[in-house]
């Protein structure tokens, strides 16, 4: 039996560096593809755009955050492949990423079954489709080589991991057996219209955007956020992340099932996938990471208001991305490219330099307490 095992912050940390280098790198891929002057390393990675977002950052940080709450020592070989893959791919040599990332998610998926055997209920089951899905994209990129064939399935594994966790918090509210029902019934949707692109289906892309949508539809209904967002501090700021990004999820939804289509170059391609994966995606990691960043590498991320800085310039630039998609017109586009970088940007200073202030704050000595005063008769 495989003895449990939790290795330090200190060995954890060299994974999410290398997770955050595939964001990076993949981001300046991306402004490379709308034209900005970039580095030659980048410029030459940008076919690799959405491996290096998908696969490499959200890969190896889902991997880690899993093989973390599993505790067991096989679990880790997720996030070191999933880097290892990063790595490869920064390299040129591609066949290798591929390969390292189908390992790096049939890892995941074994810890997710796991967590499913060990305790079985619908967000773990999610979770796990979740995790196929990854590993089923991975293994369609590998063998065609195509990334947009892979795309329904890498788009599934974000947004039913994200879709998993939230039913999971949602249990706080005790949602009723009709809106438990009507998630599965969601996401069956969702999966049956996967299945149907990979098989060149002409309803599928419509039908994934109606899951979409009623998937937005459930979260804004039915998630604490509406609660929360009352309150004060990081608690609003995480419900204000969750709710803005389901309103990006109905937007990509709302895209695919008008334009039914993913082809690539087109506007509605840029649109619906930028809204799902950088509006609805990217709130969500801005609403988690003070969360998932403490549990990971045991460091305090105090929450400071200028947190909503990389929000704002998230939903503004997406804004005047998509207005460049709907009107045509590549400059808007292009600024508003520039623009999610600069949201990713501001979003990794402010954590960074919030981990910074929290190291201070536990390293401070503490005052010494006042003298009591003398009782008074």
């Amino acid at each position: 039996m495989d003895a449990p095992l939790n290795p330090g912050p200190l060995a954890r940390a060299p994974l999410l560096v290398l997770g955050f280098v595939a964001l990076l790198s993949g981001a300046l891929a991306g402004l490379a593809r709308l034209g900005w002057g970039v580095p030659n390393l980048f410029g030459g990675l940008a076919v690799a755009h959405g491996p290096l977002m998908l696969c490499g950052f959200f890969g190896t940080v889902i991997a880690l955050e899993r093989a973390v709450a599993l505790g067991r020592a096989w679990a880790y070989l997720g996030p070191l492949a999933a880097a290892l893959g990063v790595v490869a791919m920064l390299l040129g040599r591609m066949p290798w990423s591929m390969w390292l990332l189908v390992l790096a998610a049939a890892v995941l998926l074994a810890a997710s079954l796991d967590v499913v055997r060990r305790q079985f209920a619908l967000y773990t089951f999610t979770l796990a489709l979740g995790a196929a899905s990854w590993l089923l994209g991975n293994l369609v990129w590998t063998l065609t080589g195509l990334v947009p064939a892979a795309l329904p399935w890498w788009i599934g594994f974000l947004v039913l991991t994200i879709a998993g966790e939230r039913l999971e918090l949602s249990r706080m509210r005790a949602p009723s057996k009709a809106a438990v029902r009507t998630f599965g019934l969601i996401v069956a949707v969702l999966v049956a219209s996967f299945v149907g692109v990979t098989a060149g289906q002409d309803w599928a892309i419509r039908v994934m955007g109606l899951g979409l949508l009623a998937l937005a539809a459930w979260l804004a209904s039915e998630d604490v956020a509406r609660r929360t967002v009352q309150r004060k501090g990081l608690t609003r700021f995480i419900a204000v992340c969750l709710l803005s990004g389901y309103v990006w999820l109905a937007v990509g939804g709302a895209v695919l099932a008008w334009t039914g289509s993913l082809l690539p170059g087109s506007a509605g391609y840029d649109a619906a996938l930028h809204a799902l994966l950088l509006g609805f995606v990217f709130a969500m990691v801005f609403g988690h990471a003070p969360i998932i960043l403490p549990a990971v590498l045991k460091v305090l991320v105090p929450y400071h208001p200028l947190f909503y800085a990389s929000l704002i310039v998230l939903h503004a630039s997406l804004l005047l991305r998509l207005g460049g998609d709907a009107l045509g017109v590549h400059e808007l586009r292009s600024w508003g490219g520039m623009g999610n970088l600069i949201a990713l940007l501001i979003f990794i200073a402010n954590t960074v330099t919030a981990v910074l202030r929290g190291r201070v704050n536990v390293n401070a000595p503490r005052a010494a307490a006042p003298a009591r005063p003398p009782p008074t008769l």
